[in-house]
């Protein structure tokens, strides 16, 4: 027990440090190249913070744990959306562009309904429970649709903004080379530190007898998104509100379509003891993400709007664990 709680410190601090480089270096990068913060967000960035649900779901198929596999998406989407934009809504309240309620948010619920759907398999047509390599491929095919639109839409978007400091001046320009550096050392401190925490996580929860599918929904899910949360946190600190959008979107819509697709190719992925209510959790999620940026106060995500989100996080997990 000693052993996993100095391993959940640890990697926490990796987590948080890493976060910070990651977020200066690909805010950097991204004016270098004429892209947006979101659009950095929604694609490097999102991909980079979601390598770990990549090489947790991998090894968890080749392990033939794939009620961790599938948990594991399921819950760290359900974080990302819940948990993530809930506490940085918290801390600064976030603006949504009309053009991401519309574009992007609708592409997110599409990945949870597409999931939600593959779910229901067996009230449809009394097959099995599972994300077949079918279904991969599918998934897969979804992925490269939306990375041609991304593409397509960052060839599109204005300059960014030269970045502005507190005091109003300008903000010194990043060498290109430091910026890499503090791009692929933060990713490394990230993935490091989040494997770190998980295993410390993994290891309280099995001694506190909890299910495969628990742990995967909960503690992994959590574990393997906290690269999300620091760098989305981070991020809206900084004054950077749209490598946050994007990193939590982007990170969704990745771990949907190319992570459960290239894991279900490898070996079909039985959902076990994840039923419709936790996909159906997240789909709400996704609705409930698109409902609170586009009423109310001018297309923003405010702080009582934060809680709520947070709070409904609170009670899903809670109601997992007591379940």
């Amino acid at each position: 027990m000693l052993i996993s709680i100095l391993l959940l410190v640890v990697g926490l601090v990796l987590i948080l440090g890493g976060a910070n480089y990651l977020t200066e270096g690909s805010a950097a990068v991204a004016k270098r190249m004429g892209m947006s913060d979101f659009i950095v967000g929604l694609t490097i960035v999102s991909m980079m913070t979601s390598a770990p649900e990549l090489v947790v779901s991998v090894m968890s198929a080749f392990k033939a744990s794939t009620e961790m596999a599938v948990g594991n998406i399921v819950g760290s989407n359900i974080f990302n959306i819940l948990a993530i934009i809930g506490v940085v809504a918290m801390i600064k309240p976030i603006g949504v562009t009309r053009g991401v309620l519309v574009n992007e948010i609708p592409l997110m619920i599409l990945s949870s309904v597409v999931l939600l759907v593959m779910g229901l398999s067996p009230l449809l047509d009394s097959g099995p429970m599972v994300v077949t390599r079918v279904d991969g491929l599918l998934l897969l095919l979804f992925f490269v649709v939306f990375m041609r639109y991304t593409i397509a839409s960052a060839k599109h978007m204005p300059q960014p903004d030269e970045p502005v400091a507190a005091d109003g001046a300008r903000q010194k320009e990043l060498p290109l080379w430091r910026a890499l550096v503090y791009l692929v050392g933060g990713l490394a401190a990230l993935i490091f530190g989040g494997q770190l925490f998980v295993d410390g996580a993994v290891g309280v929860a099995r001694i506190l007898g909890w299910s495969e599918a628990l742990i995967g929904l909960t503690i992994l899910a959590a574990g393997t998104s906290l690269p999300e949360l620091a760098t989305s946190a981070v991020a809206a600190m900084r004054g950077f509100p749209g490598l946050c959008l994007g990193n939590v979107i982007g990170s969704c819509i990745f771990n949907v379509f190319f992570v459960l697709g290239l894991t279900s190719v490898i070996k079909p992925l039985a959902f076990g003891q994840i039923g419709v209510f936790d996909l159906s959790t997240l789909v709400g999620a996704s609705l409930l993400f698109w409902f609170v940026g586009w009423f109310y106060k001018k297309r923003t995500i405010t702080r009582s709007e934060g809680l709520l989100m947070f709070a409904c996080y609170v009670a899903y997990t809670v109601y997992k664990i007591l379940a």
